[in-house]
C-alpha cells in the first residue's frame, strides 16, 4: 500500500491503513510535515461549515482585490490561468450551492475531532490537541451585522455559536482590545499545540509500526486490468496493490493521471510566529475582516492566515506576512512581534471548498484524498478514517458522492 504525501493527510490515512492490516509505504519529495501542514493556523476547526464563497462573494472580491495587502490578493500576471476556477468559484456562492456545500462541510467535520483522539490516544499523544473553542472577532459594527446571517447558517447545521459583547470576550480572553464591536464564541473548536511536531508523531508511529517512509517525487502510475499495480518515481518503481494520492498541492497532475481532471489550484497563506508575545491566549481568535486566526502554540503565537492566488511558483511576497503583525495589534494592542519568524505554504483548494475524496475513475484501488483548503489539519484524521473504509470496501459513515472528483 502506497501513500504518497507525508504531511497530515498523508500520515493519517497511512496511520488508519495500518490499523487495517496494511504494509504502508509513505512517499513524499520533502520531509513529513514540510508542506502546507507546517505553517497552518493549528485550528481544528469542527464550525467551518460554511464555503468560503457565499452569496454576494462576487460584490467584495473586486474591493478586496484592489488592496495588495488585504486578506485575498491576486498575482496579476496568474489571472489567465486562474479564470476557469474564478469562474467555478462564484458559481459556488449561488445560495442553494451553498447550502448544499454547507450540509457536505457538516457532515464531513462531524467526527474530525474524535478521529484525531483515537489516533493519538495510540501514540500516547493525546496533550497535543485541547478544545477550549474560539473567538471570531468584530472590529465594526458592519463586520459583525454581515455576519449573524452566516452565523444563522451554521446553527441550521447543529454549530453551537454565541454572540458574545466586546465584555464577554474579554472575560474570556483579556488581552483583546477594548475598541472592538464584538463576536462569536465556537466552544466546540479545537487547536493543536505544535502543528507540525503531530505530523512529525504520526509519521513516527508509521514508521515505528513497520510502515516505510522514502523521499521520492512521484511521477506517475502503471495501470493494469486491476488498477494500479506500481507507483513510479524519478528514483524507483514502488509495487503496491493500492495508492491513496493525498499530495497537497502537488496533487493535480497525479490525480489526472488516474484519470480525475479537477481544478485543483492553491491558495498561498503566510504566517509569523511570535516566540514571546507579551500576551496570553487560552485559545485562538481569529477575524473574518482581516482574514487571520491567532492560535496559542507550545512555542509562541502564531498570526496566520490570508489568501494569496499565484500558483506554485511565484516567490513569497513577505509583506503580506508582515502585515499580520499590523492586524495582531489591532486586536491585541500589547501585542509584541519581535523577533517573528515568517513563513508561506500552499493550501491545496477547490472553488466548492469541498475536498476530492474517494476512488479515482480509471482505477478503484485508487484514492483521491485532497484539496481540503483551509480545513486540511481539522479533516486529516476523519479523511484516514474514511479513506481507510473504502481500501477496506467497507461502506463509509457518510454518502461520499458530494466530494468525487467527477462533480467537477
Amino acid at each position: 500500500m502506497v501513500v504518497v504525501g507525508a504531511g497530515i493527510l498523508g500520515v493519517c490515512c497511512a496511520r488508519f491503513l495500518q490499523r487495517e492490516g496494511h504494509a504502508v509505504t509513505l512517499v513524499d519529495r520533502n520531509p513529513p510535515g514540510e508542506g502546507a501542514s507546517f505553517g497552518n493556523a493549528a485550528v481544528l476547526a469542527v464550525e467551518s461549515v460554511l464555503p468560503v464563497a457565499t452569496p454576494g462573494i462576487w460584490r467584495r472580491v473586486p474591493r478586496m482585490l484592489a488592496d495588495p495587502m488585504g486578506p485575498l490578493a491576486l498575482r496579476w500576471g496568474y489571472l489567465p490561468q486562474l479564470v476557469p476556477w474564478l469562474l467555478r468559484f462564484l458559481a459556488a456562492s449561488q445560495p442553494r450551492r451553498v447550502e448544499e456545500i454547507s450540509m457536505a462541510l457538516a457532515a464531513l467535520l462531524e467526527d474530525s475531532i474524535p478521529a484525531y483522539r483515537r489516533l493519538l490516544a495510540e501514540i500516547g499523544a493525546e496533550e497535543m490537541l485541547v478544545r477550549r473553542g474560539w473567538i471570531g472577532a468584530y472590529t465594526t459594527e458592519a463586520g459583525l451585522t454581515g455576519y449573524r446571517p452566516l452565523a444563522e447558517l451554521q446553527r441550521r447545521r447543529g454549530v453551537e455559536v454565541a454572540e458574545l459583547s466586546v465584555a464577554e470576550m474579554r472575560q474570556l480572553e483579556p488581552a483583546l482590545d477594548r475598541d472592538l464591536a464584538g463576536g462569536f464564541y465556537y466552544p466546540d473548536v479545537g487547536h493543536v499545540l505544535d502543528n507540525y511536531r503531530l505530523v512529525l508523531a504520526l509519521a513516527e508511529a508509521v514508521q515505528r509500526d513497520g510502515g516505510r517512509l522514502l523521499r521520492r517525487d512521484v511521477t506517475g502510475f502503471r495501470l493494469g486490468p486491476a488498477g494500479v499495480e506500481a507507483v513510479e518515481t524519478t528514483d524507483d518503481t514502488l509495487a503496491c496493490d493500492a495508492v491513496v494520492v493525498a499530495a497537497g498541492a502537488w496533487s493535480k497532475e497525479l490525480a489526472r493521471r488516474l484519470g480525475a481532471k479537477v481544478p485543483l489550484d492553491t491558495e498561498r497563506g503566510y504566517h509569523l510566529t511570535l516566540p514571546t508575545p507579551n500576551i496570553e491566549l487560552s485559545r485562538p481568535v481569529y477575524s473574518t475582516e482581516f482574514g487571520m486566526a491567532c492560535t496559542p502554540l507550545a512555542g509562541g503565537l502564531r498570526l496566520g492566515g490570508t489568501v494569496e492566488m499565484g500558483g506554485l511558483r511565484a516567490p513569497p511576497d513577505w509583506r503580506r506576512a508582515q502585515v499580520l503583525a499590523a492586524r495582531g495589534r489591532r486586536l491585541f494592542p500589547q501585542l509584541d512581534t519581535r523577533d517573528a519568524s515568517r513563513w508561506m505554504g500552499f493550501r491545496p483548494s477547490l472553488p466548492d471548498s469541498l475536498p476530492v475524496l474517494g476512488p479515482a475513475p480509471a482505477a478503484a484501488n485508487a484514492i483521491l484524498a485532497f484539496g481540503h483548503g483551509h480545513l486540511g489539519l481539522t479533516l486529516g484524521a476523519r479523511s484516514g478514517a474514511l479513506v481507510a473504509d473504502l481500501v477496506a470496501g467497507r461502506r463509509p459513515p457518510i454518502d461520499l458522492s458530494p466530494y468525487a472528483a467527477g462533480r467537477f
